[in-house]
């Protein structure tokens, strides 16, 4: 590749575009909180985490697959990521839209977005990645049949 043939990171045609509802089968409502905004009078970015952290995790054990204290095969986090498209605010309600985009043998990649109120496009879209590793050595291990059928129901 020639460095003119290199994609340019200030071409919009390169730029990642917002989720729509339509790219998600689960959706987690939450609300914002007071603290949750900045002096700027939105969601300090550091929170979109959280609720990135919020939708995985209650999915999982909502299903019934991570046992936060007692079970033996614990998801680490290894990688995360946002891009911001639109700003959320506090008194706002965030739909947080989870799929799984990548499962393996020991690890997964979630994708969610972040809807406030009723917008049809995502105001971020991140990723979360999970390896899963045994409680006590902490090395990777496979992922438990439970778990691994709970993240197919997510596949996009």
């Amino acid at each position: 590749m020639t460095r003119d043939d290199a994609p340019h990171h200030s071409d919009p045609a390169a730029r990642l575009q917002p989720f729509t509802r339509g790219d998600f089968r689960h959706f987690l409502p939450i609300s914002t909180r007071w603290m949750d905004n900045d002096v700027y009078g939105h969601v300090n970015n550091v929170v979109y985490y959280a609720y990135f952290d919020t939708v995985v995790n209650r999915y999982l054990i909502e299903r019934g697959v991570l046992d936060i204290h007692r079970g033996s095969v614990i998801g680490l986090v290894v990688e995360t990521g946002c891009h911001y498209f639109a700003p959320l605010a506090f008194p706002e309600t965030v739909h947080a839209g989870l799929r799984v985009a990548r499962l393996g043998t020991s690890s997964v990649r979630y994708e969610v977005g972040l809807f406030g109120g009723e917008a049809p496009t995502a105001a971020a879209r991140g990723h979360f990645v999970h390896v899963y590793v045994d409680r006590e050595t902490r090395r990777p291990t496979a992922l438990p049949t439970p778990l691994r059928a709970a993240l197919q129901d997510l596949r996009t």
